[in-house]
């Protein structure tokens, strides 16, 4: 009978042990074990050796959380910490570590294999210059068989090595039973005279605990990553940490402190049986260096398949049903063999640790950072989590990197942040949906919400424009301009409003949607498209206006283009109708901007250098006048218009009459700090206005409504004008801002004021109830010294003095009860004054 495709003995994907805990393990229980464990107790004491194993493994334990939380958050697949961190911080940071980490996972293949050439080297009857190098060399080849063969067959491999590897552990916990000794353990307690310091040691004893992750590299040959990678890390991490500390007790007890100091073959010492031991050295090096065989490659392999790196595109393939990356394993074995060809490997070694703890703190990180956002989409089913966790396995992280060897932590970021910087320049859009949206929408909330709490002052305003246009011919002049108008302060919301309800208007929105992004993006504008329907383009735009926006960031200024053309001015229907939908939004609090420029007239602007632009700004002393002078203070914040020059051409009302002079109109531009050239204009009115301005770049003219007719500042139709004038806004202000406000006017001033004057009040009225009851006090012991008079039988004289001495206590209680009783009234009233401004009084 044939076998179900789905038959789980046709799957060659790994389990949790072979897939997780096998080469976690085994990394784990590496070189460091068996050559220079008995090194750190013999030099640290076993107080501090516990504490060096127990620090060191913290960063284990944190990060180990972090992973079960993200593990458990996401579907995991290939590529391990790499598609961690890339589906987290994005592809920059993933990138950059992908890359260090396939680096140091090959490099790394070569130090294990160093390691045991040298162990056999030292075997052998004869010595031979480079012997340890070509033994190396010949195990790197070895390893190649496995890792080109793929995961199942390197698994069967690593059974083999892990049986021998507990072989080995198992004859030392027993030599160590036979050899206890008691007394030799409380001798071996403290740290001796003339020992390292503790980060030196530390730094020795840190390469143990790098390898817990080789499993989440195999993420992409897992049966079941989510269940697999928290069980199989946790498993291996807790039990090497039980093994390590074990280790260094059954150390302390079995040999004198100066032996395990200087022989790093203490633990042949210790062994039941000796052979076991030299077993288990050459098995740890085969087994770390398999591990990072297995998952160099498939690192490389998934960040192929993502396609950030173009050249390395060819590493995407994999072979077989397991989609072996064998093209890596080439590379990988490439780089080992040209690593050990270096011969001296102590420069690149600190590095590579840098690279492992990278990864490590920007796992945690990653995880803190996705935490941190409060997305409802992240839910670990792991429930021990906490994001504090993950911060402390960061900082743990940063902090072991400038504790081991700060230079090689430097040059390791500067590598990592140049291939970042090279990401962010070259990658493109993103790929995948990271966290980095999320973390900004975390962010938006929160300042929101902190800037509401704060009362609004003219200092903070920016402009938050509403553009509407229609138009597909004349929008990206208009887009154009706010995005000048806008700078880098402002925003910019382009709105198309389609009559209609049904399945077809939506249809039609999404179609004008699409088509407002596009010129969006070819202008590369900062702007956000909108576009709303209803069955009346009055009622929606009313509607719009009152609601556009969240919390204290709402729109304040409405944008079109001006209906008419030289060629084709509008009618009067259509002006008043126009002028109706302005109108909609000026009462509603929105500043209107009509922007009027011909096909000829916008060319013209386009060819003037920027140098020699100029910006007119007619001037009537209003709110209008304010607004329009910051306006054109923002479009010279623009590269295209940074030299241009600002001149204001003051046609006030009367304003030869009042005898305005050009210093004064100096004097008020220097207190709102705009720099611009003031000219007083004598005779004012449409001619003046087209011959002044006839050679500007652009100008700002105010404009009226009345009876909502748009008119010009002469109270004549607007067209006319409009037309004879190059590229032009019209501009009309609903609030007034004021430019020279100081820091300490405005709402926050006032309530700080009502504050204070609510303070002092309930200060008099405290002090007037102290002193009411005080006169009560006085006036209690007057009648009292009145009584024992009249019943003692005093003279009439003293007894008239009392009398006298009643009524004044009398009369102060009653004056200072009054007072104290006002002064609660005003108080109160203040309180309520403030309250009223926003000032939180109980």
């Amino acid at each position: 009978m044939t076998k179900s495709r789905f038959d789980p003995r046709l799957d060659p994907r790994l389990g949790t042990f072979a897939g997780v805990f096998t080469p976690s393990i085994l990394t784990i229980l590496g070189i460091i074990l068996f050559l220079r464990l008995g090194y750190v107790v013999g030099n640290a004491g076993l107080l501090m050796a516990l504490v060096i194993i127990g620090l060191a493994n913290l960063i284990s334990v944190l990060t180990s959380v972090s992973l079960a939380a993200v593990a458990t958050n996401l579907k995991v697949k290939g590529g391990g910490d790499y598609y961690l961190i890339s589906r987290t911080l994005g592809l920059e940071f993933g990138g950059a570590i992908g890359i260090v980490l396939f680096l140091a996972q090959s490099v790394s293949v070569a130090f294990y294999c160093i390691g045991f050439g040298e162990v056999l080297a030292y075997l052998v009857p004869f010595s031979m210059k480079g012997l340890a190098q070509m033994i190396a060399a010949g195990a790197v080849l070895l390893l190649f068989v496995f890792a080109w063969l793929g995961a199942d067959w390197a698994s069967r491999f690593q059974f083999v090595v892990m049986a021998v590897l507990f072989a080995a552990i198992v004859s030392f916990f027993v030599g160590g039973a036979l050899r206890w000794n008691t007394a030799l353990l409380a001798n071996n307690l403290t740290m001796p005279e003339n020992a390292p310091s503790f980060w030196i040691i530390f730094a020795i004893f840190f390469p143990a605990v790098t390898g817990f992750t080789q499993g989440v590299s195999m993420s992409g040959d897992l049966k079941d990553p989510g269940k697999s990678l928290p069980n199989g890390t946790f498993a291996a991490v807790g039990i090497s940490i039980v093994i390590y500390f074990v280790s260094a007790v059954v150390f302390a007890g079995s040999l004198p402190g100066d032996i395990l100091a200087a022989d790093y073959n203490a633990m042949k010492r210790v062994a039941a049986i000796d052979s076991l031991v030299l077993a288990g050295v050459i098995a740890a090096t085969l087994s770390s260096g398999m591990a990072s065989f297995m998952g160099a490659p498939r690192i490389l392999q998934s960040l192929s398949a993502d396609r950030i790196f173009p050249f390395l595109l060819l590493f995407a393939k994999g072979a077989g049903p397991a989609n072996n990356p064998r093209r890596g394993v080439l590379l990988s074995g490439a780089i080992a063999l040209f690593t050990i060809a270096l011969g001296n490997l102590n420069v690149i070694a600190p590095i590579v640790s840098m690279f492992f703890l990278i990864s490590y703190g920007l796992l945690n990180y990653a995880t803190f950072f996705e935490a941190r956002t409060a997305s409802p989409s992240f839910r670990p089913s792991f429930r021990f989590y906490n994001k504090h966790l993950s911060l402390a396995g960061a900082l743990a992280c940063l902090g072991t990197m400038l504790a081991i060897d700060i230079a090689a932590g430097v040059i390791a970021l500067v590598f990592l942040f140049a291939i970042y910087q090279y990401l962010s320049r070259t990658s493109g859009p993103a790929r995948w949906a990271d966290s980095r949206r999320s973390y900004r929408f975390q962010q938006i909330r929160s300042h929101l919400l902190q800037a509401a709490e704060a009362p609004e002052h003219p200092r903070d305003w920016r402009p938050n424009l509403l553009v509407f246009s229609d138009d597909p011919e004349r929008r990206k002049p208009l887009l154009k301009f706010a995005d000048w108008l806008q700078g880098d302060s402002g925003f910019a919301t382009v709105v198309r409003i389609i009559q209609g309800e049904g399945a077809k208007v939506r249809k039609l929105k999404e179609e004008a949607r699409s088509e407002i992004a596009k010129d969006i993006r070819e202008l590369e504008a900062d702007m956000f498209p909108l576009v709303i329907n209803g069955p009346n383009i009055r009622l929606s735009l009313l509607s719009l206006v009152q609601s556009f926006g969240v919390g204290p960031l709402k729109g304040n200024t409405m944008m079109t283009n001006w209906i008419g053309r030289s060629d084709d001015p509008p009618s009067q229907y259509r002006a008043k109708r126009f002028g109706i939908y302005l109108s909609t939004a000026f009462r509603q609090g929105y500043n209107i901007v009509l922007f009027s420029a011909e096909e000829k007239a916008w060319q013209k602007l386009q060819e003037i250098p920027a140098e020699k632009r100029r910006i007119d700004v007619w001037w009537r002393g209003d709110a209008t006048s304010r607004l329009m002078i910051l306006f054109a203070h923002m479009i010279r914040q623009n590269r295209p218009w940074h030299d241009a020059k600002i001149r204001v051409l003051d046609i006030s009302a009367g304003v030869m009459k009042s005898g305005k002079t050009v210093a004064d109109l100096e004097e008020t531009l220097s207190e709102i700090r705009i720099q611009a050239e003031p000219e007083i204009v004598a005779s004012a009115g449409a001619d003046a206005v087209a011959a002044y301005s006839q050679d500007a770049a652009l100008v700002f003219l105010p404009f009226r409504l009345i009876k909502d007719l748009p008119r010009d500042p002469f109270a004549d139709e607007l067209s006319p004008l409009l037309c004879r004038l190059p590229v032009t806004a019209a501009v009309l202000a609903a609030k007034d801002i004021d430019l020279s406000a100081e820091p300490e006017q405005g709402p926050a001033g006032e309530i700080a004021e009502a504050v204070d004057r609510y303070n002092d009040a309930l200060k008099r009225a405290k002090d007037a109830e102290k002193a009411a009851e005080k006169a009560s006090a006085d006036l209690e012991k007057a009648i009292d010294a009145w009584r024992r008079a009249v019943e003692s039988g005093e003279d009439e004289e003293k007894t008239r003095q009392l009398d006298k001495e009643v009524r004044e206590a009398k009369n102060e209680a009653v004056a200072s009860g009054r007072k104290a009783a006002k002064l609660s009234v005003i108080a109160e009233n203040l309180a309520e004054r403030a309250r009223s401004l926003g000032a939180e009084i109980e």
